[in-house]
C-alpha cells in the first residue's frame, strides 16, 4: 500500500503565512494524539517533545538534534478540532509574542481519512521573514510527509 501523495507547503508573501494541506489515511483521534501527545510529536516531528498538557497556556519544547530546543505555548485549543502553539525561530530563546509564530493544526474528518491543513502565521514579527518563511515552508514539507509516513505505516 503506498503512502498518501499530498501537495507541497504554499507561502503566502502578502499575509506572512505558510500552509498546507494534508490527507492522512488515519482518524482523527489517531491524527489528534499525533499532534498533541509528546510520545507521538517525538515520533515525526521533533526528536524530543515536552508538553505540560493540551490546554491553554500550557508550555513545553520541541527539540531537533541538530538544531537545538524551542520553547513553545499552546496559543489556543479546541480538542479535538484544532490546536496552536507559538514558538520562536530561534532555539533556546523564551517564547515572546512580539517576535515568534504561532502554527496552528486543523483536523478534518473525511471519511475513513483525516485532512489536515496547518497554517504558520507572525513571520511579518521576526527579522527575516522571507528567508524563515522559505526556510518552514520546507520544514512543513519534510515534517508533514513523516506524519504521514508514522500514521499511515501502522505502527
Amino acid at each position: 500500500m503506498s503512502m498518501t501523495t499530498n501537495q507541497p507547503s504554499v507561502v503566502d508573501e502578502a499575509e506572512f503565512t505558510v500552509r498546507r494541506t494534508i490527507t492522512i489515511n488515519a482518524s482523527a483521534d489517531k491524527v489528534w494524539a499525533a499532534i498533541t501527545e509528546p510520545e507521538h510529536l517525538s515520533r515525526w516531528f521533533p526528536d524530543r517533545a515536552e508538553l505540560q498538557s493540551v490546554e491553554l497556556g500550557a508550555q513545553g519544547s520541541f527539540t531537533w538534534d541538530d538544531h537545538g530546543t524551542f520553547p513553545i505555548v499552546v496559543e489556543q485549543v479546541d480538542p479535538p478540532h484544532s490546536i496552536s502553539y507559538r514558538w520562536n525561530n530561534e532555539s533556546g530563546v523564551p517564547v515572546d509574542p512580539s517576535r515568534s509564530t504561532v502554527f496552528t493544526f486543523t483536523l478534518e474528518p473525511r471519511d475513513s481519512a483525516t485532512q489536515l491543513t496547518v497554517v504558520e502565521s507572525g513571520f511579518d514579527s521576526l527579522s527575516d521573514p522571507t528567508a524563515a518563511m522559505e526556510s518552514n515552508r520546507g520544514g512543513w514539507n519534510f515534517e508533514l510527509d513523516e506524519l504521514v509516513a508514522y500514521l499511515e505505516s501502522g505502527s
